[in-house]
């Protein structure tokens, strides 16, 4: 990939612990602030990508090695045509989910095994890994309901309440195996809580 300059800041965590919602509150302070900023999400984010999104959230029962790669070319498309120009221009680029979904999801929550994972992860990304990861943790029974409430369910939310759990789990153990990159937030908070805990992680870097 090119050598970039602006910064990459990936929101994760389960359906319904606000990701999209304070990404546009990060956004707008970052702007505010200064900074050129663009807001993007997984899967999609480019043309090529939006399709395979669709693809992805129609229901249609992959096993989990081939929706690991249908999310890993989406992956590759989006950070070719939006992520990496974004960077390059000295752009700060805000993403609803990125790599660490594949692992919770598909790995956690499905089975893949980590080496197909980090095998799909070095041939899409090389080395190229976010600046910050902001982890929005909230029980997964709080985000079924949010996600439900706010019409926002999707093939996911019908899948049993151990798999979000392991979902859970799992961006839980990323943020604590990465504590550089990954900072924890509680979204179970009042969403101005939950932004100013996700500030005093931004603005430091």
């Amino acid at each position: 990939m090119p050598e970039v300059r602006g910064r990459f800041i990936t929101l994760e965590g389960g359906d319904g612990a606000g990701k999209t919602t304070q990404s546009l509150r990060l956004a707008q302070a970052l702007s505010a602030a200064g900074f050129p900023v663009l807001r993007t999400r997984e899967p999609g984010g480019s043309p090529g990508a939006e399709r395979i999104r669709r693809l992805l959230l129609d229901g249609a029962g992959f096993d989990p090695v081939a929706e690991a790669m249908l999310h890993f070319a989406a992956r590759r498309e989006h950070v070719v045509s939006t992520v990496w120009p974004a960077l390059e221009a000295g752009i700060t680029v805000i993403c609803d989910r990125f790599v660490d979904s594949t692992l919770a999801y598909q790995g956690a929550g499905q089975g893949l095994e980590r080496a197909v994972w980090e095998q799909l992860r070095k041939v899409t990304l090389g080395n190229f890994a976010p600046d910050l990861t902001l982890v929005m943790d909230v029980p997964a029974s709080i985000g079924h309901a949010r996600a439900v409430q706010r019409g926002l369910a999707d093939r996911y939310e019908g899948l049993e309440p151990a798999f979000h759990e392991r979902v859970r789990a799992a961006f839980l153990a990323i943020a604590a195996a990465e504590p550089a990159r990954c900072v924890v937030i509680d979204a179970a908070q009042h969403p101005d809580a939950v932004f100013a805990a996700m500030w005093q992680a931004v603005a430091p870097r």
